[in-house]
C-alpha cells in the first residue's frame, strides 16, 4: 500500500512535471520530430525505473517528490544521463538557450 503511495508522488511531483517541461522546452525549440520521439521514448524508459524505485525506496520518493515540488530538484535531473534517448534532451535542458534571462 505504501509503495503504491510512493509510485503515484513520483507519478504526480516528478514525471508529471518531467513531460510537461520537455514538452514545453520542444514547443519553444521547435523541435524536430526525430527529438519529439526521442522525449517519448526517455519517459517511457525512465518512468518504470523510477516509479520501481519509489516503490522499493519510499522514503526517497517521500524526499524526491518534495524537492521537486518546491524548486530543489529539477525533475530533469532525475533522468538517466547515459540513456541515449534521454541524453540530448538533458543538454538540451542544461544549455545557457534553455534559461529563461535574468533581470
Amino acid at each position: 500500500m505504501f509503495s503504491d503511495l510512493a509510485a503515484w508522488l513520483i507519478t504526480a511531483f516528478v514525471l508529471t512535471p518531467v513531460q510537461a517541461e520537455l514538452r514545453q522546452e520542444l514547443e519553444q525549440a521547435n523541435a524536430s520530430v526525430q527529438m519529439v520521439q526521442q522525449v517519448q521514448q526517455c519517459v517511457a524508459s525512465q518512468g518504470p525505473r523510477l516509479i520501481e524505485r519509489a516503490a522499493g525506496e519510499p522514503a526517497w520518493a517521500v524526499s524526491t517528490a518534495i524537492r521537486v515540488s518546491v524548486g530543489w530538484t529539477s525533475p530533469v535531473a532525475l533522468l538517466d544521463r547515459t540513456d541515449p534517448n534521454c541524453a540530448a534532451i538533458i543538454r538540451l535542458l542544461d544549455s545557457p538557450a534553455a534559461d529563461p534571462p535574468s533581470a
